[in-house]
């Protein structure tokens, strides 16, 4: 199967668009019944799209069509839809149970990315139990419900990715078993995730639109490991992908150019640090070592974090805690350059305690509370100037940022 990114034809615009539309004829019949018996049912309301654009939607009022919106054609409708930002489908969802099976189900959101519509939140967690997410766009904190977990969850290690509309956090029970719990961007709830064909702890994980990576880590027996498994957002199941050629653990990974990359770690004698990384083809599914790509990791401490690396626009950055500086790596000559510095006031202890993440086309920094007990998320759009860090919000903290993803729909 090929994995790899293809650009949306109208074909799959059009079939997904009708699929939309049929939904949201069949649970319109079903709400008009209600509304003729009860009136109070009618709702009028205005929605401002991204083009500023009024569209005057009505629900229910003496319904004599099956179009989504009244007095508007369905694609139109549905493209009225696509073009609000996703902060205001909470309050659309609450409207009607039409707009709330359109955008819970998650085919607006396949809809939107097909049409290179995605924007990017910030999810963060001071402690196991409670998640919070901030939207950059319009500098807006979120607490997401918390996960009802016991203690041994609160006090395991627990790895994180985002992918697709979901939140995927692992970690261990009680019973010292493995437990992924997921968020779903799209009801709002936590629920019991499928889990990893190898459970594994400490591995390097990245997100590509609907799929996910894992690669190395620790079994539960604490044996490093050198397997890769593939998430598939729609199947919600894992798939057993060919293994690196190194195994390793505490390392980091992203997409790049269509292609997975898994940079630095720890080797399998939990002593050498690897300075070498590894690519894999989505196509070919198969791996190509990388030697030297990274050979700052030689100069980490044992204890310290996984490498903190995030790639913007297919450019690869890392943030060298040891030096407190911000590289990037330039892929002809197989280098890193110093680009500037971490964001004032922003420290980390050994690597841990922070967030450094690619949030759509910014480079973000999560750091605190400083000394003024705030936490700050920073942020940079790479160009041909010097690094800037620009704050995008702040929030009171008494707590380091123990996990940090970034989930794009």
């Amino acid at each position: 199967m090929d994995l790899s990114r293809k650009k949306p034809k109208l074909e799959e615009k059009q079939s997904m668009s009708k699929q939309l539309g049929n939904q949201a004829r069949d649970l319109k019949e079903e709400e008009e019944k209600k509304n003729k018996e009860d009136p109070k049912n009618a709702i009028s309301f205005h929605v401002h799209s991204k083009d500023n654009r009024n569209c005057k939607l009505r629900v229910g009022v003496n319904p004599d069509s099956s179009l989504l919106i009244r007095q508007l054609d369905q694609d139109i409708a549905i493209h009225c839809l696509l073009l609000l930002s996703r902060s205001d489908y909470g309050s659309i969802a609450t409207l009607n149970k039409t707009f709330q099976s359109l955008i819970r189900t998650g085919q607006l959101y396949q809809l939107r990315r097909k049409m290179g519509i995605v924007e990017h939140w910030i999810y963060f967690s001071r402690d196991s139990f409670q998640w919070e997410a901030f939207d950059p766009n319009r500098g807006r904190w979120m607490n997401l419900p918390g996960i009802t977990c016991d203690a041994s969850f609160m006090l395991s290690y627990n790895d994180s990715l985002a992918v697709g509309t979901e939140l995927l956090v692992f970690g261990t029970n009680n019973s010292m078993a493995p437990i992924i719990y997921k968020y779903s961007h799209l009801t709002n709830t936590w629920s019991i995730g499928s889990m990893l064909n190898t459970p594994r702890c400490l591995f390097g994980s990245a997100s590509l639109g609907e799929i996910a990576i894992v690669v190395g880590g620790l079994d539960l027996r604490g044996n490093i490991l050198s397997s890769a498994e593939l998430y598939n957002l729609d199947t919600e199941k894992w798939e057993t992908l060919p293994s690196m050629k190194k195994a390793r653990h505490k390392c980091s990974a992203v997409f790049m150019d269509g292609k997975f990359y898994v940079i630095g770690g720890m080797s399998d004698d939990n002593i050498t640090h690897l300075t070498c990384g590894e690519e894999f083809d989505l196509k070919t599914r198969e791996w190509r070592e990388m030697p030297n790509i990274f050979p700052i990791g030689s100069t980490l401490p044992s204890f310290g974090s996984p490498p903190l690396i995030a790639v913007v626009k297919n450019v690869l950055y890392v943030a060298d805690y040891a030096q407190q500086e911000v590289k990037k790596y330039v892929k002809e000559n197989n280098s890193w350059v110093t680009i500037g510095r971490f964001p004032e006031q922003v420290s980390s202890m050994n690597g841990w305690g922070v967030g450094f993440r690619a949030c759509g086309d910014m480079l973000v920094f999560l750091g605190g509370p400083d000394r003024g007990r705030m936490m700050k998320i920073n942020a940079w759009v790479p160009n041909d100037g010097a690094l800037q860090w620009n704050l995008l919000g702040t929030k009171e903290s008494w707590s380091f940022v123990h996990y940090c993803t970034v989930m794009g729909c």
